[in-house]
């Protein structure tokens, strides 16, 4: 009884279109505070335990942070040394690694009076976040057997993704998820528009692009094939592939090679996709000799996420999003680059959270608040681990 009351008042408190269409943006901000309060706690003892003297600034804008941050205050040719690639080393190409999308972003919001670049990193990393927020609520309410609460489980599940320490970093995640969402929004809408210039979009952010470029192709095509007449199909899948190839081809030209970015890539940080064969022998050691908490941790996430794909397939979630899924998944499986990486790699892949999030909207209040409840607090830990604790680059 009380259970169904809770229910209903929760109910009412969500039809009042303020309440409804704050509450997205609520719930985000919160389960990030949550997340950065645990990684100040965890600064503040690991100063205590071992003499040192970091911020929780200091570590949220660490590794590719500085890189961005760089690249926003002076270009591609005018980022500061440090940072140096993973083998140490620094050359004019080491920069064109990054995708110029989010530090591009930073350099327009420092330009207002009285912000440094830092500061607008944070911002742009804050709104992102925001506007990603909003675009997976919409994404829980429209997808097959959608719903308000299903939309805001949605957006809490991300928030309170293993890695989403991320998406407060001045890293180009929450940037690039947020236009990521609202393309796949565009996708299960049939508004083609919004589909191919948010994904045009997020392929000036980064390389996961690609996967996003093959759901939102696939789709408008089918739609062309179904009605030859649907002009916003046409426009939508010619327009999706322009960002990721825009840069790719300019980056070809800056280097003088077809594949440019790749090589930097390879070069600078030792990544080229070998289909797997360096994640597997990872998965294998960490499984058979467990050395660290991140690094078991990434193996279980990688397999808990190739549980999650077969697991959206059987609930029969909208083919576009399962496409882009699976293409996240192969871009992160089947790389050699860092393995500490691919915990963080597997953000963008949120389309497998909408089928456990279909799952709890039917459940009850205090499940889901439970479940929710421990996500949050396991994020934040291991966000913290992560920044904090660990070691290495993430």
């Amino acid at each position: 009884m009380q259970e169904s009351s809770a229910r209903s008042r929760l109910a009412g408190a969500l039809r009042h279109p303020v309440a409804l269409w704050t509450a997205p943006a609520l719930i985000y901000l919160v389960v990030r505070q949550v997340g950065l309060f645990a990684l100040q706690l965890v600064v503040e003892y690991q100063n205590k335990a071992n003499g040192k003297t970091d911020t929780a600034v200091d570590n949220l804008t660490s590794w590719d942070g500085d890189w961005f941050l760089g690249i926003a205050a002076g270009g591609y040719n005018g980022v500061p040394a440090p940072p140096f690639d993973a083998f140490g080393r620094r050359t004019a190409e080491t920069p064109l690694a990054f995708f110029p999308g989010y530090p591009a972003l930073v350099r327009w919001v420092e330009g207002l009076p009285g912000v440094d670049v830092v500061g607008a990193a944070f911002a742009v990393s804050l709104i992102s976040g925001l506007f990603c927020a909003y675009g997976l609520f919409v994404l829980g309410r429209v997808v097959r057997d959608g719903s308000v609460p299903a939309g805001l489980i949605l957006v809490t599940l991300f928030a309170a993704s293993p890695m989403a320490v991320v998406l407060s970093m001045t890293y180009s995640e929450a940037t690039f998820c947020a236009f990521a969402a609202w393309s796949l929004v565009g996708v299960v809408q049939k508004r083609w528009v919004l589909a191919g210039v948010c994904c045009a979009a997020a392929g000036l952010v980064r390389p996961t692009a690609a996967a996003l470029v093959a759901a939102v192709g696939l789709a408008a095509l089918v739609a062309v094939v179904a009605d030859r007449r649907d002009w916003r199909a046409w426009v939508g899948g010619a327009v999706a592939p322009l960002g990721l190839l825009g840069y790719l081809g300019w980056v070809a030209l800056r280097t003088g090679e077809l594949t440019g970015w790749f090589g930097v890539q390879q070069r600078g940080w030792g990544s080229k996709f070998d289909g797997g064969a360096a994640t597997w022998e990872f998965a294998l050691g960490h499984l058979g000799n467990p050395r660290s908490v991140l690094e078991t941790g990434t193996v279980w996430l990688l397999v808990l996420a190739v549980v999650l794909v077969f697991y959206a397939v059987q609930r029969r979630l909208e083919w576009p999003l399962v496409v882009y899924a699976i293409g996240v998944l192969v871009m992160d499986l089947g790389s050699n680059g860092l393995m500490n990486s691919k915990a963080r790699l597997l953000l963008p892949a949120f389309t497998l959270l909408v089928p456990l999030a279909l799952v709890l909207a039917r459940r009850r209040l205090s499940t889901v608040l439970t479940v929710l409840g421990v996500a949050t607090l396991f994020s934040a830990w291991f966000g913290a681990y992560s920044l904090a604790v660990w070691q290495y680059a993430i």
